[in-house]
């Protein structure tokens, strides 16, 4: 269980493929003698096991769903990646509950400074907009966001600069992807009520959580 509040910015050291799967070294921003073997650490946001250790960084296994429904398998040698280390219990809980599970992927729309902060905006399929309410918490990249204003289709957040400038969201530029979780305890409550927004299938994944279906979807 994270809290949406990034420690800070890793960079991928390297990428190995292993059939469909694949490893990811990744070299924190804190001392890797700290990261322990098994440990849970969210990476922009998707939670992932740390499967080895050595030298400056760590290794984690990301599998081939994994790496087909999130933006992971779109990343680079080099890359800043958003990393928060599992919560412990007694720990403040400043952003909320997050799971590190990503539910779908969004698409920025826009990109716009307001005052000394900036507004975005972020398309995502109809199923999961129903679990975004105004003034309610999304995961955008792991980092824990407000959601200011709700469309039927895409949302709109106000990034304040200290956030802006200590996640990967200033890299971000219109038409970019972006992992997204919206908020657990909602997830449940629709659930409960009958109103699951993202059905499972029997035929496949469910819809608009991978690249191809975010273009067919013309996202």
């Amino acid at each position: 269980m994270f809290t949406g509040l990034v420690e800070g910015l890793g960079a991928i050291g390297r990428i190995e493929r292993k059939g469909p799967d694949a490893v990811l070294r990744i070299r924190p921003p804190w001392d890797a003698a700290r990261t322990v073997l098994g440990e849970s650490i969210a990476v922009l946001g998707a939670c992932l096991t740390v499967t080895g250790l050595g030298g400056d960084g760590f290794d984690v296994d990301v599998s081939a769903e994994s790496l087909a429904r999130t933006k992971l398998g779109g990343l680079r040698a080099g890359d800043a990646v958003n990393l928060e280390r599992a919560m412990q219990l007694g720990d403040r809980l400043g952003g909320h509950l997050v799971s590190g599970h990503v539910d779908c992927l969004g698409r920025v729309t826009l990109i716009a400074p307001r005052g000394g902060s900036q507004h975005l905006e972020i398309a995502i399929p109809a199923e999961h907009m129903r679990l975004v309410v105004e003034k309610g918490s999304v995961t955008v990249d792991g980092v824990s966001l407000t959601v200011n204003q709700v469309w039927d289709d895409r949302f709109a957040l106000n990034i304040i600069p200290h956030t802006w400038r200590e996640t990967t969201l200033s890299l971000l530029r219109p038409g970019d992807v972006v992992n997204i979780e919206t908020d657990l305890i909602g997830k449940y409550v629709a659930r409960l009520m009958g109103r699951d927004a993202a059905p499972a299938r029997a035929d496949g994944p469910a819809p608009g959580l991978s690249l191809d279906a975010l273009a067919r979807a013309g996202f």
